[in-house]
């Protein structure tokens, strides 16, 4: 079980750097893309702000990121995924001041993220970057297994 818990704790590792890795990059092209489907092109000074709200993410995500990613698994009070989902706020600043509208959203996105009007929530790993697939899912498989197990030692199961 330790060889595991090292594994988990590598891939827990990996995972948090993927993602500082991609934060920038996910926040800027979300801001771009989002813009473009709204027939906004964004200037100099747009596309600058939108790099320094990727960077103000990465630097106040990041950190909370590894120490959520470093917690006992047992003790860890979310996941990765909610994480990253909490931190459109950063993109929908930035798209809220150079004027880009809200967009329609169903009635269960309007109940589960009522502050994402931009509808920018990932459901998954790689709706933010694909180079966080192989991570996510290595790190996922990896918790559900060290979960089972520690469950199959103590007896739980």
């Amino acid at each position: 079980m330790a060889d595991d818990e090292q594994m988990f704790a590598e891939l827990s590792l990996e995972l948090a750097q993927t993602i500082d890795d991609v934060l920038v990059d996910w926040v800027v092209t979300t801001i771009t893309n989002r813009a473009a489907a709204a027939n906004l092109r964004l200037n100099e000074e747009q596309l600058d702000l939108a790099a320094r709200a990727g960077e103000q993410c990465r630097s106040e995500v990041s950190p909370k990121m590894r120490a959520l990613l470093i917690t006992d698994l047992d003790a860890q009070q979310s996941t990765p995924l909610a994480l990253l989902r909490s931190s459109t706020s950063y993109a929908t600043q930035v798209l809220q001041r150079v004027g880009v509208p809200p967009v329609r959203r169903d009635e269960f996105e309007q109940r589960a993220f009522p502050d994402d009007i931009y509808a920018l929530a990932p459901a998954s790993f790689n709706d933010v970057d694909e180079r966080l697939q192989e991570p996510g899912l290595l790190w996922g498989a990896a918790k559900a297994h060290l979960h089972l197990q520690r469950r199959r030692k103590s007896g739980q199961l």
